[in-house]
């Protein structure tokens, strides 16, 4: 991957920042080999505002330390670029889980993304709701989660800790947070932290039955959200189309534009008063140039609605 030119980057940093700081437009940025040496270079070439990156891998349980070098040039830079970063938790955490081991594992996996995320300068951390598994009611499993999650964010005393969001699913299974109603219960199981808010993703919340598509839709769906969980818990917003039709309970992305959702919805996003001050990063197919379009697209709707 090339480097990004110095006209290219004066160009970035020249633009007109209004727009911007209401709504980071980015990405989530590949960092194996590196966060600095791997994931700036990417974020730069995608035009990215904004970053969500893992530490580590997200389909595994092991919890690596990072590298202080890169972390310190990351952090850095980033501060210097002005691009909130975040974290995406491993996918396995499932505070609801039925077995001892994985609740054990997803208590160590979510420190860690925590801690991890303050060593890098991190806004938040991106964990999903996850499920009640082996057939166990709900009110069980979010006692489950009332045991082993509030004490985390009890942790989390430093001015620089990330926040803890949490990110509906698109309700497959049993779900314990698939609708934006069923925050509320989450929320109450973790006593409103002041550290807890909200990851919205739209693909998801579309396939679980909201239809951001229909005339008002997104209002609808960001009303709700405010109303359920209260004002400024909502700290990042994951922007994907849907390859599937509204409530199919898939979780498939597709890019601005091309799915189900459509651009409109995306447009009518960035009006709403719930969204002031949050950023929006993808996560669509497609390697640099894909992304990097559907950044474009976003600005393009961003900056629209801002003239």
């Amino acid at each position: 991957m090339n480097e990004p030119t110095n006209k290219a980057m004066n160009e970035a940093v020249s633009e007109p920042l209004s727009a911007r700081t209401r709504n980071p437009v980015g990405g989530h940025i590949p960092v194996a080999g590196g966060l600095a040496k791997v994931g700036l270079p990417y974020a730069r070439e995608m035009g990215a505002e904004a970053v969500q990156v893992f530490v580590a891998n997200p389909r595994g349980w092991a919890t690596p330390p990072g590298n202080a070098r890169q972390d310190e040039e990351f952090r850095a830079a980033c501060a210097a670029e002005s691009l909130p970063v975040f974290v995406h938790a491993p996918y396995l955490i499932n505070f609801g889980s039925h077995t001892e081991a994985t609740a054990e594992k997803s208590v160590e996996s979510m420190r860690h993304s925590l801690r991890r995320g303050r060593a890098i300068g991190a806004r938040g951390v991106v964990v999903h709701t996850g499920s009640a598994t082996g057939g166990r009611p709900r009110h069980e499993a979010l006692a489950q989660v009332h045991e082993r999650l509030l004490p985390l964010l009890d942790e989390l005393t430093h001015d620089d800790d990330p926040w803890l969001l949490l990110e509906p699913t698109a309700g497959q299974g049993a779900s314990l947070c698939s609708l934006v109603a069923d925050l509320g219960p989450y929320f109450e199981a973790l006593e409103h932290h002041p550290k807890l808010g909200v990851c919205l993703d739209t693909c998801h919340v579309f396939a679980a039955g909201h239809d951001l598509a229909e005339t008002g839709g997104m209002k609808r769906t960001l009303d709700e959200l405010v109303s359920v969980v209260g004002e400024g818990r909502l700290r990042l917003i994951h922007a994907n189309d849907s390859q599937e039709a509204v409530g199919a309970h898939r979780d498939r992305h597709e890019n601005i534009g091309s799915g189900h959702i459509g651009a409109e919805p995306f447009a009518e996003l960035f009006t709403h008063p719930a969204t002031e001050g949050v950023p929006l990063t993808i996560e669509t197919p497609g390697g640099t140039e894909g992304h990097a379009a559907d950044v474009a697209r976003l600005k393009e709707l961003r900056d629209g609605c801002a003239g």
